[in-house]
């Protein structure tokens, strides 16, 4: 088989890989690369038309934003995922087209796009032309996997985003009776440093922070991803604040994260078992908890960050790229009484990032503002740390070879280092092709 890297090589962002085989061309994601400006993956239109199928790992932009261009580009092949990331692509893709109007985009895009979804089920082999396809529970997000592809001669597993230990919403990747020759592995928090705490010890000091501004009659700003990490945020400062832990408030809740809660809740049957008894077996729902306030219009935004007192805001975009927390920090930023506490991953080019570096002055919608809140960061991450990554080959039979991809170039390394005296291990560039 043949592997080509069209994006995320050295990089967060526009995962795009292709596997071609004696009698398939396939791509495993299709993601863009949000920052400063807008990338995608570096594929030309003719080799998208020639693509047979297109498998994607989960719903992140990162992972299915490009989508809608590659059937603007004319492919009409159809694109394989689990039940809820079919249904979560359909709001995050429709969420970036209306906020960010691509160029290139058609409307005969868009209506092959709505037509060519195919669902896939976790663990069950199935024939696409010579290859045998298999998506595993990848415990990232909510109908997150691991794809498998095998000629018959080797086999190639793709982690996507992974995360091998569990969290409110999922269990950890089920990694049982795996068996690849090759392993192309994220390394989004691959550098030695990248080992997060204890998950207790960043939730208490996470909640301790809340409390400390809620007390003080401020208002806190919590940008996430509107998938999976919105929904774990709100259901954990949901039990704190049911809990007596943190002060009463009113949790608003505003951009695509209302529309995620819904298909959370209609999917629940992929989330822990301790989540499901919780709604079978008592009367209180979590995703339906009276403490979420859905911020169902942009009027209503005014009133919330000029209400008397503190409350708490859960909003999009978990980097600060876009989305309703631009409006709350612009008004909010003023105010050393309130905070910003950001909660994930904040890639190079980002607002987000500048403020996790301190910036104290930022550009917000073309005009500068002055940062004068609090500005805190925790790794809640959804994503394996070093420890797990550099444990995950082990846990894969018949491992001979890794190319590690989604990561900043330093981590990809860095995580190379560690692995190489083990297997044969390559950090690709943009644009790479190797036969395996």
């Amino acid at each position: 088989m043949e592997i080509s890297f069209f994006g995320g090589a050295g990089e967060v962002g526009r995962s795009c890989i292709m596997v071609k085989s004696k009698e398939a061309k396939i791509l495993l994601d299709a993601g863009i690369k949000l920052g400063e400006k807008e990338e995608h993956p570096q594929i030309s239109a003719e080799e998208i038309r020639s693509v047979d199928g297109v498998f994607i790992t989960h719903a992140h932009l990162d992972h299915c934003g490009y989508l809608p261009h590659i059937y603007s580009a004319g492919y009409r092949g159809d694109f394989y995922a689990t039940k809820p990331t079919i249904e979560l692509v359909d709001v995050i893709v429709n969420d970036y087209l209306k906020i960010s109007k691509p160029s290139g985009v058609t409307k005969e895009g868009l209506s092959a796009f709505s037509k060519h979804k195919k669902l896939v089920d976790y663990g069950k082999e199935f024939r696409f032309k010579d290859l045998t396809i298999k998506f595993v529970n990848a415990g990232h997000i909510l109908g997150s996997a691991l794809i498998s592809v095998s000629d018959g001669r080797e086999t190639i597993l793709y982690t996507g985003d992974i995360n091998l230990a569990k969290t409110k919403l999922l269990e950890g990747a089920d990694l049982r009776g795996l068996r690849a020759g090759t392993l192309i592995m994220e390394s989004t928090y691959g550098a030695k440093e990248d080992v997060l705490p204890k998950r207790d010890d960043i939730v208490n000091k996470f909640i301790n922070s809340i409390k400390e501004t809620l007390v003080m009659g401020g208002k806190v700003i919590i940008p996430t991803f509107a998938v999976g990490r919105g929904q774990e945020i709100l259901l954990l400062v949901d039990d704190y604040l049911n809990s007596g832990r943190i002060p009463k408030a009113h949790i608003y809740v505003d951009g695509m994260i209302n529309r995620a809660m819904r298909i959370h809740r209609h999917n629940v049957i992929f989330c822990r078992d301790e989540l499901q008894k919780r709604i079978l077996m008592s009367d209180f729902d979590p995703f339906k908890s009276p403490n979420f306030f859905p911020v169902e219009k942009k009027g209503a935004r005014n009133g919330i960050v000029n209400e008397e007192g503190s409350n708490i805001i859960v909003t999009t975009s978990g980097m600060l790229v876009g989305g309703p927390v631009l409006f709350y920090l612009s008004k909010l930023a003023k105010s050393s009484a309130n905070k910003l506490i950001l909660v994930g991953y904040q890639a190079e080019g980002t607002l987000g990032r500048e403020l996790k570096d301190g910036a104290k002055t930022v550009t917000i919608n073309h005009s500068k503002v002055k940062i004068e809140l609090k500005v805190e960061s925790y790794k809640m991450s959804a994503h394996a740390d070093r420890t797990q990554l550099e444990s995950l080959p082990g846990k894969i039979q018949g491992l001979k070879r890794i190319f590690i991809v989604h990561g900043e170039r330093s981590k990809s390394e860095s995580l190379k280092e560690a692995l190489e005296n083990r297997f044969n291990v390559v950090v690709p560039n943009i644009g790479d092709k190797f036969t395996i």
